[in-house]
């Protein structure tokens, strides 16, 4: 952006600092309340960067955005907080739940409903379509949205909901877990079909989040210990591995200009470097060795198997299946082309180095996440214990 001279930089800057800090203070909330005040601080601050370009698109996509953040926390989560509070008498995240045996089974799957289409930040469908409309930001933005920060928050919301203030335990017992995993499962079967069918390297990535976030609440919708001890290592391995990807697609367009997919035919040639970083990025999002995807995706799976929504096995086999046929085409074109079929010519040109270090630090970090995966899952256990 400084070389690009780009207008408004102590703006972006400054809410994009101010961003990272509201993600901080979400993830040290010790109860509900802390938590959703964090959770709308975060979505004021990141709307200047959403709309930061400040023309009719950058407009059109930052009111979207604002509108679904704040329409769904304001008209959703605060009344599942007012009814949680007025029916237990506190809003202090707990092991084993809040409500209790007293709480009907109909108003538990109201307030799960509330909660989960509340936090609009993961993205279930029919709540999504925010997410491709922020693809109008810079492409830093497009990693904070959509790797680190606001999506990560909205699952995170979502897992200590249901191992907080729901327990484990009451999901189970209740049969909210086949609804859970029901409107989860569906996100990430029809996300990833949509995805497939996009040329524009971003909205392809976008949608590829939407499925992705719909995967780690599956595996908290499963309620076995391991399934939620994977799906919270995932929100670690996937911001790695989709990070590395919106950084190589924005070094992509600072070398080539280029956006769509159907443009970059024969690209590995001139950019090796930035395209096996893709790949890396790639393969932790699927879920394949050797990245750290794979690990965060088994244990949800080994999760799934000892449970009894023996169905969730078959969503998992899709999702990846659909992974794989939205990623390695393009990795494979960029590389495993004939002459007449590569739209790039000439000499290896990559990005400047401040583009293309990142995502080559990143997909390092997918790697070495594999090999030594130890600190993400201590704290996925801890989380796990209500810690």
């Amino acid at each position: 952006m400084r070389g690009l001279k780009e207008h408004a930089q102590t703006r972006f800057f400054a809410c994009f600092a101010l961003a990272l800090s509201a993600t901080a203070g979400v993830a040290f909330a010790g109860n509900l309340l802390t938590l959703y005040l964090f959770y709308e601080i975060l979505s004021l601050s990141t709307f200047p960067l959403v709309a930061h370009h400040q023309d009719g698109e950058a407009r059109t996509g930052g009111r979207k955005y604002l509108t679904y953040l704040l329409a769904t926390s304001i008209g959703l989560v605060l009344p599942a907080m007012i009814i949680t509070y007025q029916l237990t008498g506190t809003l202090e995240f707990s092991s084993a739940g809040v409500y209790g045996d007293a709480v009907k089974p109909a108003t538990l799957t109201v307030l799960m409903l509330l909660f989960l289409f509340g936090f609009a930040k993961s993205g279930l469908m029919p709540f999504h379509s925010w997410l491709p409309g922020a693809m109008v930001a810079p492409t830093p933005v497009s990693a904070l949205l959509h790797a680190v920060a606001v999506v990560k928050v909205g699952v995170f919301c979502n897992l200590r909901v249901i191992t907080g203030i729901f327990g484990i335990d009451l999901i189970s017992r209740t049969n909210l877990d086949v609804l859970i995993c029901t409107i989860a499962g569906f996100t990430v079967v029809v996300s990833s079909l949509i995805a497939l069918s996009q040329d524009n390297l971003k909205r392809r990535l976008a949608f590829s989040t939407v499925g992705q976030l719909a995967y780690i609440i599956l595996g908290a919708g499963v309620a076995k210990t391991l399934a939620v001890q994977g799906s919270m290592m995932h929100i670690a391995m996937h911001a790695f591995g989709k990070i590395t990807l919106f950084m190589c697609a924005g070094a992509i367009f600072v070398a080539t200009g280029k956006k769509y997919i159907s443009q970059m035919t024969g690209l590995g040639r001139r950019m090796p470097l930035t395209m096996f970083a893709f790949f890396v990025g790639s393969l932790s999002v699927i879920g394949l060795p050797p990245a750290g995807g794979f690990l965060s995706k088994w244990q949800m799976v080994v999760g799934a198997v000892g449970s009894e929504l023996q169905w969730v096995m078959l969503i998992y086999l899709i999702s990846s299946l659909l992974n794989a046929a939205y990623f390695f085409p393009i990795v494979y074109k960029a590389f495993f082309c004939t002459e007449e079929e590569a739209k790039f010519h000439g000499p290896m040109n990559e990005a400047p180095i401040a583009a293309m270090l990142p995502p080559l630090i990143t997909a390092t970090g997918c790697i070495i996440l594999f090999l030594c995966p130890g600190f993400f899952l201590k704290l996925a256990q801890l989380a796990v214990g209500g810690v």
